[in-house]
């Protein structure tokens, strides 16, 4: 029980992390290798958890599908050519990025 009252409190910590933000602003954190793209068909905070909690497992898979990976130079310099707007959660040191959908401004 306290184990999922535990993840349970990590899940809204998360969800209160999450904020929308510019490519522009995370310059910083790609230099350093540290964005990581989370596809827009995932739930960004259920992402986090698993990266929170270590579950290599489930992240390896959807690395192999390309849904989650490094922030290319290509992709970083499509985000900065369409001034493109993020959501954001930090999970330290990783910052996971996933752009936001047309018309979305709420995770």
């Amino acid at each position: 029980m306290a184990a999922e009252t535990d993840k349970h409190l990590l899940n809204e910590k998360l969800n209160l992390e999450t904020a929308p933000i510019d490519w522009r602003d995370l310059q910083l954190h790609f230099a350093r290798g540290l964005t990581v793209y989370v596809s827009p068909e995932l739930d960004l905070v259920n992402i986090a958890q698993l990266m929170a909690d270590d579950n290599t497992a489930a992240i390896a898979l959807l690395m192999r599908e390309g849904k989650v990976g490094p922030v290319s130079a290509g992709m970083a310099q499509q985000f900065w050519a369409q001034e493109q707007r993020l959501w954001a959660v930090v999970i330290a040191p990783w910052v996971l990025v996933q752009p936001m959908t047309t018309g979305t401004d709420t995770q």
